[in-house]
């Protein structure tokens, strides 16, 4: 099938966004670098990835989606020697995280696209179901496999890189294979705006847009980056090194691959579910935070991997039910776009924890994902998700 190929290639570039997650306590001591000077290297993805987020969907509903995703899938390669070259060059590590954030802005926006397109014969929810499954296959496996090349194999920060520069590789020669699904031919009349006439919009959907899909989009990345980033920092682990934090980070994320394909059985209660288990999961970190008994960390991981994979499964669903058939690039960039507003959970518990404790910011997140998911239920009985 061949939509097969654009899911490996999607999952390709997913799987290279962070294989420098386990690696960055290798730079920690090899560079002395602060743990501000980490948060930053490891933030200056965003920068990169919210301008391309927002440019590369509506560029590829008018250029298709082969000229923008093709680029971007060989920049991902590029990032990832960079990385390898870049062991002791403070500059270059922070050049070539930009340049991951600038492909995966580029890379998940049209690829989703992609995938939707090539997966409507299969019927609806197909496409953000499947893109899903791929990014959240990708994010698991990719600092997963850097953990342990990291811990345990030579050249700890050059060998994971080029592994996953062949994995991009092979994920090109599948996307070169692949159809354009964009109707170029779209008669306009010379020097007119070739961008799609259709509104973002549609009337009527702003509610729906604002109250839910938001709200759920900030969830995908909100559970479980809280579990790999803010745990860590609020609340001392029992274990340490690249390894743990490797399988740490691949078991969350990987909670996420499995469940994917629960959507078709959820059908419209997916979002609904995958809140109800970040709620449960932020509840288990909290309670982690309070004991430091490891059991409830143990639990909260993939409850909240879980959660963020269904709200993924589910918002890239409802964008591409939303958006006007010429504008699904850019719906799903600005899907994707308030779907990384979450990394900055993880920095807001942390400033909320120093004046409070570890324990209530996670209680409270707990509270708030539990009332999403109260106002999801009617949105769900009316079949609108």
């Amino acid at each position: 099938m061949i939509w097969k190929r654009a899911v490996f290639a999607l999952f390709a570039v997913a799987a290279g966004t962070n294989v420098p997650t386990p690696l960055l306590l290798v730079y920690q001591e090899r560079l002395d670098l602060s743990a501000e000077v980490l948060t930053a290297l490891f933030g200056s993805y965003a920068a990169g990835l919210v301008p391309a987020l927002l440019l590369a969907g509506p560029l590829s509903d008018r250029l298709g989606r082969r000229k923008v995703a093709i680029p971007g899938i060989v920049l991902s390669g590029l990032a990832s020697l960079a990385f390898a070259a870049a062991g002791d060059s403070l500059a270059l590590l922070f050049g070539a995280r930009f340049v991951q954030g600038v492909v995966s802005g580029i890379v998940f926006s049209v690829g989703s696209a992609w995938v939707g397109e090539l997966s409507r014969a299969s019927g609806e929810g197909a496409g953000g179901r499947r893109a899903a499954f791929a990014m959240t296959a990708g994010f698991s496996l990719g600092p997963l496999t850097s953990g342990l090349l990291g811990q345990y194999a030579p050249w700890p920060t050059v060998l994971s890189y080029l592994v996953h520069t062949v994995l991009v590789a092979v994920g090109l020669a599948f996307a070169l294979r692949l159809p354009e699904t964009v109707d170029l031919q779209r008669d306009r009349p010379t020097g007119t705006d070739a961008a799609p006439a259709a509104p973002l919009i549609r009337r009527g959907d702003g509610a729906l847009l604002v109250t839910v899909l938001a709200p759920v989009a900030v969830c995908v990345y909100a559970f479980p980056s809280t579990v790999i980033s803010a745990v860590p920092l609020l609340v001392e682990l029992p274990y340490g090194g690249v390894a743990v934090t490797g399988v740490l980070a691949g078991v969350t994320l990987g909670a996420g691959t499995v469940v994917a394909g629960l959507q078709r059985r959820l059908g419209t209660w997916t979002a609904v579910v995958g809140t109800a288990l970040g709620a449960l999961g932020f509840a288990g970190a909290a309670s982690f935070a309070e004991s430091g008994a490891l059991a409830w960390l143990v639990l909260a991981a993939p409850l909240l991997g879980a959660g963020g994979g269904l709200c993924l499964a589910a918002g890239l669903t409802l964008a591409a039910r939303l958006a006007p058939p010429a504008r699904l690039g850019a719906l799903t960039s600005l899907f994707l776009a308030c779907a990384y507003l979450g990394f900055a959970v993880p920095f807001v518990m942390a400033v909320a924890a120093r004046a409070t404790s570890a324990a209530l910011p996670l209680a409270v997140a707990a509270a708030v994902t539990a009332l999403l998911a109260v106002r999801l239920l009617p949105v769900a009985r009316a079949r609108r998700l």
